[in-house]
Formats: C-alpha cells, sequence, structure tokens
C-alpha cells in the first residue's frame, strides 16, 4: 500500500456526496412512512330519511320526592303523612306504564335510616327509575 502525498497545498474540490446522500435519503423515508393514507374510502350506505316516522315518546313523569332533615317527606311538595302512604303511593307509581321517575332530594342533615327506609319501598314496590338530585350540597 502506497499512499501518496499532495506536495501542492491546492484545496480540495470534490465534495463527498455520500454523506449527503444518506441524509436525503433518510428523510425520504421518513417522509413517505409518516405520511397519512388518504386514498383508502369506506362507501357507506346511508338509510333514507323515512317519511313515516313515528314521533318520540312523551318524557316520563317525573316525581320529586324531597326528605327534611327532621324525617318529613314530600311528595311534589305534598307533605306525606307516613310511610304506609308513601308506600301506597309507590305502589301506584310502580304499576304505571311507562313508569315515572322518582327524583329524590335529600336534605344534607337527613336520617341515613329514614332515606334507607325509603328507598327500600319504593325498591319492593317496583319503582325502578331512581335517581339522586341536588348532590352539589355535599360537596363540602
Amino acid at each position: 500500500m502506497a499512499v501518496k502525498l499532495q506536495e501542492d497545498a491546492d484545496p480540495m474540490l470534490d465534495i463527498n456526496m455520500t454523506p449527503l446522500i444518506d441524509v436525503l435519503l433518510v428523510l425520504l423515508i421518513m417522509f413517505i412512512v409518516t405520511i397519512p393514507i388518504m386514498t383508502h374510502a369506506v362507501k357507506l350506505d346511508m338509510p333514507r330519511p323515512n317519511p313515516n316516522v313515528i314521533e318520540p315518546p312523551l318524557p316520563p313523569e317525573v316525581i320529586e320526592l324531597e326528605i327534611d332533615y327532621d324525617g318529613t317527606i314530600l311528595w311534589n311538595q305534598t307533605v306525606v303523612p307516613g310511610l304506609g302512604t308513601l308506600e301506597q303511593y309507590f305502589h301506584q307509581e310502580g304499576m304505571k306504564e311507562p313508569q315515572p321517575e322518582l327524583h329524590i332530594r335529600a336534605n344534607k342533615r337527613a336520617k341515613y335510616d329514614t332515606v334507607a327506609k325509603v328507598l327500600a319501598l319504593a325498591q319492593r314496590q317496583g319503582v325502578n327509575k331512581i335517581g339522586f338530585v341536588g348532590m352539589e350540597q355535599f360537596a363540602d
């Protein structure tokens, strides 16, 4: 192996193109891989609007049941005299079709025992749509 030393101090005018080509190929591959494929189209046959559309049913009846801190139970702002009367109300409402929604609003200081008894009565009489409202008072 012979080494040729240049005695001339002429600058080298040729650029090494290999690293430049390597970088460009890597960028090209990255560009191709990251382009989202937009050529795939899915044709959907959407149903045509039916002119004989039946209107949606009316929203269900809502029963507001409030349980006060002293155990007073209000059925749509009417005081319920006792749990026996409340059980009769639940029986009547549980037989309806569609069943009304029962919105229970318990006071923050209401006894847990009273709320549990009301929920048990509603469940025994077949009231299935039960929800609690006014829960923001318990956020503290």
